[in-house]
């Protein structure tokens, strides 16, 4: 049995990555599924430090332990986004980050559609390489006994 240290939201757990740059053309790690799978209930990334100008698409994407590398979500320009710029998801792996509103927006959208994720790695994914930085929170409810998240 699972005992949780503080009530969780509506949208279960949340785990906070600090802010971090942009992997340069590769995929890094932002967050680790263990001990069982997930519902994923939401990813928001906020631009703390303004991107680069260099055309530059990044995607979540999960890499679990055993399985093939899955998109989380299709990739969107970030090219000279700027701080406070709020990347979410729809929950459909063919959609871009939800950052579809100006990208001035302080505002993105949560999943319609929670996904499930096994043991592994959630990943930001770049094409190019850019500078900026990003910090990542991502919500969750644990689908198996013994699943959480951590930040990476």
């Amino acid at each position: 049995m699972s005992v949780l240290l503080k009530p969780p939201g509506l949208l279960g757990i949340k785990v906070d990555r600090a802010t971090a740059t942009l992997p340069q053309t590769a995929t890094e790690s932002i967050f680790t599924v263990s001990g069982g799978r997930i519902i994923l209930t939401g990813v928001v990334g906020e631009v703390t430090t303004a991107l680069g100008a260099t055309a530059t698409s990044a995607n979540l994407v999960h890499t679990p332990t055993v399985g093939t590398v899955a998109d989380i979500t299709a990739p969107a320009v970030v090219t000279s986004d700027e701080a406070g710029t709020l990347y979410g998801i729809s929950g459909l792996i063919t959609d871009s980050f939800s950052n579809n509103l100006p990208p001035s927006s302080g505002n993105c959208s949560l999943p319609a559609r929670p996904m499930i994720l096994a043991v592994g790695n959630v990943g930001l994914k770049t094409d190019a390489s850019m500078t900026g930085s990003i910090k990542w929170s991502l919500t969750y409810w644990p689908y198996d006994e013994g699943a959480s998240v951590a930040a990476v």
